[in-house]
C-alpha cells in the first residue's frame, strides 16, 4: 500500500513519492508504473534544480517542461509502458517533443539529483561544488553542447552552500540525510525500470 504524501518538507515529499514508485516497480516482474504518479513525483524534484541557482537554470527549465508534458500525457495515457508503445507505433520515439524522448530527459534529471545526493552524503565540508560537478558530469554533460557545459561550469562557482540549500528546503542535516538516502535507493530502482522499458524495445538510452 502506498504511503500518503502529506503537506510536508520538500525532501520528505520526494522520498515518499519515489519510495511509492520503487515499491510499485519491485512488486512484480510485470510491474507497470502509471504516468500520473510518476509525473507528480518528478514535479517535486523541480524545485531542487531551482535551489541550485544559475548553474542549473537551463536544466531546471528543461526538466520542468518535460515533466509538464508527461503530466499532460497522463490525462489520456495510463502507464509509461503504453506511452512508449504509442510512440513506437507512431514511429515518433525520437521526434523532438515526443513523450518517449521527454521521459528520457526526465530520467537523466532524476539521475543527476540521485548522484548529487549521493555525493552530498559522502563529501566533507559545506561546499556543493564538487557534488554538483560530479552529478552534472555523470548525468547530463554527455548530452549537452559546449555552450551549456561552459555555462554550468561557470555557475558552479556561485552555488549555495550545503547549509544554505538545506535552509531553503527547511531541513536539518540529520533529517535531510535520511530523506536523501531514501531517494537515492528508490530512484535507482525507478531509473533501472525506465531503462528496461527502452532496452526491451531496442531503443537504447544514449540519444
Amino acid at each position: 500500500m502506498a504511503e500518503p504524501i502529506t503537506a510536508d518538507k520538500t525532501l520528505h515529499q520526494i522520498a515518499v513519492a519515489f519510495k511509492n514508485l520503487a515499491n510499485t516497480v519491485s512488486d512484480s516482474q510485470t510491474a507497470d508504473v502509471e504516468v500520473a504518479p510518476f509525473s507528480h513525483a518528478c514535479s517535486l524534484i523541480s524545485p531542487l534544480f531551482g535551489s541550485l541557482g544559475i548553474a542549473f537554470k537551463f536544466a531546471e527549465m528543461d526538466f520542468v517542461s518535460k515533466v509538464n508534458d508527461l503530466a499532460e500525457a497522463s490525462k489520456s495515457i495510463p502507464t509509461l509502458h503504453s506511452m512508449i508503445d504509442q510512440d513506437v507505433q507512431a514511429n515518433s520515439v525520437r521526434t523532438a517533443g515526443s513523450h518517449t524522448r521527454n521521459l528520457l530527459r526526465v530520467r537523466r534529471g532524476l539521475d543527476m539529483i540521485r548522484v548529487l545526493f549521493e555525493q552530498m552524503m559522502v563529501t566533507e565540508g559545506d561546499s556543493l561544488r564538487d557534488p554538483a560537478s560530479k552529478a552534472y558530469e555523470q548525468a547530463l554533460a554527455p548530452y549537452h553542447g559546449w555552450a551549456i557545459r561552459k555555462a554550468v561550469s561557470a555557475g558552479l562557482y556561485i552555488l549555495p552552500t550545503k547549509e544554505q540549500l538545506l535552509k531553503k528546503l527547511n531541513e536539518d542535516v540529520a533529517s535531510a540525510k535520511e530523506q536523501m538516502q531514501i531517494y537515492v535507493s528508490s530512484s535507482e530502482a525507478v531509473i533501472q525500470y525506465i531503462d528496461k522499458l527502452y532496452v526491451s524495445r531496442n531503443l537504447g538510452t544514449d540519444w
